[in-house]
């Protein structure tokens, strides 16, 4: 397993070293000299750049070359940031792989101007590729799909946002699991679905490869969003590269730890405690800390683990259905990374 994560991760940084230099090319046209540093900013922080590589791999299992999709990923991972610059706004996430998110370092007028170059730097790389109407259209949709995901996510949280009169009545007082899967499917499994699709798409595959890649994208993008839950309330702060707990600071019921956790707490104390929390106007540490005894109590992390599990399972029958070459064999590796990883 060591050997296939040392080459999985050399695949990355050999495909990063092409991708970046499309992303700050498509990002800095149009863009005054001045104001390129800001829009560089957010893709200086890091990130593990999956997106493009899923489209990259996702193209060259369909027997496509590797030219063909580079300004497409490019802007896949320019939407996957863009979606990250506004999501931080709206979290009020101060930190993202450990350094400041664009808001807290620009401030909030300037960032939401530097996300619209974002928005429209998505479709500029898409005008590169070879098929640029058709991938346009993909990404608009997907686009729209995570929006409507994030908007559940709001919806989600047990409080806050209390001068959001929309927000504070359509809140969701009880959450079960199919909203959940509903919420991350838009929100996170859109766009690991999008990226497998327009990899197959630039190969020019037939339907079934495409429908075929788009299923193993949707199921993975599930596995990778629980696993994030997961490392939300158990994983290591200077591994993940955010803050433990956040989720429960943000009061988010859209969190599978904490939904199934809910689920078991026993006696009805218990529950109520940990809703308790979700429900203050304000969470400090001392009150995540509380929250954390109440999920330990329970067998979430497992459950949660298992469904996650399950997902990376359906992801890798779905390549069943793929020729059997060395970009196969490596996206199902890359599956059962997803589900490993700690940051």
């Amino acid at each position: 397993m060591k050997k296939n994560k040392e080459e999985i991760e050399s695949v990355f940084r050999k495909w990063a070293n092409l991708i970046d230099p499309k992303i700050k090319e498509i990002l800095n046209v149009s863009v005054d000299k001045e104001t390129q540093k800001l829009v560089n900013y957010q893709m200086t922080t890091g990130g593990k750049r999956l997106r493009p590589v899923l489209a990259i791999a996702s193209c060259l299992c369909c027997g496509g070359k590797i030219e063909d999709v580079l300004y497409p990923a490019a802007g896949l991972e320019i939407l996957h940031n863009c979606t990250l610059i506004y999501d931080d706004i709206i979290d009020n996430s101060d930190k993202r792989r450990g350094k400041p998110t664009v808001w807290s370092k620009y401030g909030r007028s300037i960032t939401e101007c530097l996300g619209l170059d974002y928005a429209a730097a998505i479709f500029q790389a898409a005008n590169k590729s070879g098929h640029p109407a058709l991938i346009s259209e993909i990404l608009a949709r997907t686009l729209k799909e995570v929006v409507n995901g994030q908007i559940l996510d709001i919806l989600f949280e047990q409080s806050g946002r209390e001068n959001e009169k929309y927000v504070t009545k359509n809140r969701f007082q009880k959450i079960r699991e199919k909203d959940y899967l509903k919420m991350v499917s838009k929100k996170t499994a859109s766009l690991i679905r999008t990226c497998c699709e327009i990899g197959a798409v630039s190969a020019d595959a037939g339907r079934n490869m495409v429908e075929t890649l788009k299923d193993y994208g949707f199921n993975l993008g599930i596995a990778f969003q629980i696993r994030d839950d997961i490392l939300d309330i158990f994983g290591k702060e200077k591994e993940f590269g955010k803050k433990i707990g956040k989720d429960i600071q943000e009061r988010k019921l859209g969190n599978v730890v904490i939904l199934y956790a809910l689920k078991e707490l026993e006696p009805a104390k218990e529950k109520n405690k940990l809703l308790a929390i979700l429900k203050k106007n304000e969470i400090g540490n001392k009150d995540i800390k509380k929250a954390l005894i109440l999920i330990n109590k329970t067998k979430a992390k497992k459950k949660s683990l298992l469904l996650g599990v399950e997902y990376i399972k359906k992801a890798k029958e779905n390549l069943g259905r793929l020729p059997k070459n060395k970009w196969h064999k490596f996206l199902i590796e890359l599956a059962d990374s997803v589900i490993e990883r700690n940051k």
